[in-house]
């Protein structure tokens, strides 16, 4: 039974991430259909985040009242109905429409999930599940692919839609396996709600927030900039570029999977310390003013390694940090937060980019993983104070 509940984890974890890659795969062609300008897919994602982040700061509230099991289900089938929707859409407005869904299920199931995890499974198994998002988020633009070329890209919606179903099917399915914690949420739910301003007040909480703000500013601007930095800084050919963005998803994916064989001995503050420690060394070897192009490439492989085991171990260390009660409100804070940042922060950089030139990617890089590793240290001493 716990084998079969954690294996329902892990494919809830793809599911995660299976339509995150899906409008950046399509959207060369979808634009042409629509007669929509390139930037216009941005507002489909703000939308998205947008949705997201409320439903990620509503997400003890949900929880409490549902449980887990509900929240997840729920959530997988929202955005599998926006999938449908978007599979269907004719007109920009109406991608926009089904946006809302999408976002509002994606925050839910996220934050709820994470914090499951937490309370119940061991470090490695956060690891391990956050790089089973990863081999959701590659998955996704190969159907996308095989659609295009053999339909059309609302045959790549319709496909990971159907696929999004059978997942919340599933889970229908097995109900009766997440009774197997049910009396820990059952004792949270009887505690007085957390509440966003109850967790701020908490000793360590806004520190633990900025630092996850910091971090997935960087890996944001890394994910959305690499293949411009490596076009007009190095001057790599666009085509080999594209290939060689790929190379910072590797080094996270498979940094994921090896963490999860060392993260229990190691614990999660000295990996967060390790992985931040290992992303600024990748960022020195992209600044280097050589002219060989394997240090950059070397480097970008590198901040992916490094990146690798912060995120699931700053949720994974939350109940510990600061107690299993409160933990549910504090990770939908930090997935606030993490969207936050992924969403405002790499234009906000395009923007400056576009003034001082693409050069300064690395250094801004060293700079959030400096910050990110400064504040995790103060939310340490601060939540043991």
């Amino acid at each position: 039974m716990y084998t079969l509940l954690l294996s329902i984890i892990y494919l809830s974890f793809i599911s995660l991430g299976l339509p995150d890659s899906l409008l950046g795969a399509a959207w060369p062609v979808m634009r042409l259909q629509f007669g929509a300008p390139l930037p216009w897919a941005g507002g489909v994602t703000m939308i998205i985040a947008g949705g997201t982040i409320c439903s990620s700061l509503l997400s003890e509230r949900l929880t409490r009242r549902l449980g887990t099991r509900v929240v997840t289900t729920v959530s997988v089938l929202m955005t599998a109905a926006a999938l449908a929707g978007f599979s269907t859409a004719s007109a920009f407005w109406m991608l926009c429409v089904w946006a809302i869904p999408y976002g509002l299920g994606a925050g839910a199931v996220d934050a709820a999930l994470n914090n499951y995890v937490a309370l119940h499974y061991s470090s490695r198994h956060m690891s391990w599940l956050h790089s089973f998002w990863g081999v959701g988020a590659l998955i996704s633009p190969y159907v996308m692919s095989w659609a295009l070329r053999h339909a059309t890209w609302h045959t790549g919606y319709r496909t990971v839609s159907m696929i999004q179903f059978g997942i919340a099917a599933l889970l229908l399915l097995t109900a009766s396996l997440w009774r197997l914690h049910k009396t820990q949420e059952e004792k949270t739910a009887q505690r007085p709600a957390v509440g966003i301003k109850g967790a701020l007040r908490i000793p360590g909480v806004p520190t633990m927030l900025m630092a996850f703000f910091a971090y997935c500013s960087a890996e944001a601007i890394t994910m959305l900039w690499t293949c411009s930095y490596l076009v007009s800084v190095r001057g790599i050919a666009p085509e080999t570029a594209a290939a060689f963005a790929s190379l910072f998803y590797i080094g996270m994916t498979a940094g994921r999977m090896a963490a999860g064989f060392i993260t229990d001995k190691l614990g999660d503050r000295t990996l967060i310390r390790l992985g931040g420690a290992v992303a600024m060394l990748g960022t020195v070897l992209i600044a280097l003013p050589v002219g060989a192009d394997i240090w950059a490439l070397g480097g970008f492989v590198l901040v992916g390694l490094g990146c690798a085991p912060v995120y699931p171990s700053i949720i994974h260390s939350t109940p510990g940090l600061f107690g299993a009660h409160n933990s549910q409100a504090i990770i939908g804070i930090q997935m606030a937060s993490a969207y936050t940042g992924s969403t405002f922060l790499p234009p906000l950089f395009g923007l400056v980019a576009g003034r001082f030139g693409l050069r300064l990617m690395p250094y801004v890089m060293f700079a959030f993983f400096a910050v990110m590793l400064l504040l995790i240290e103060r939310t340490y001493r601060g939540a043991s104070a």
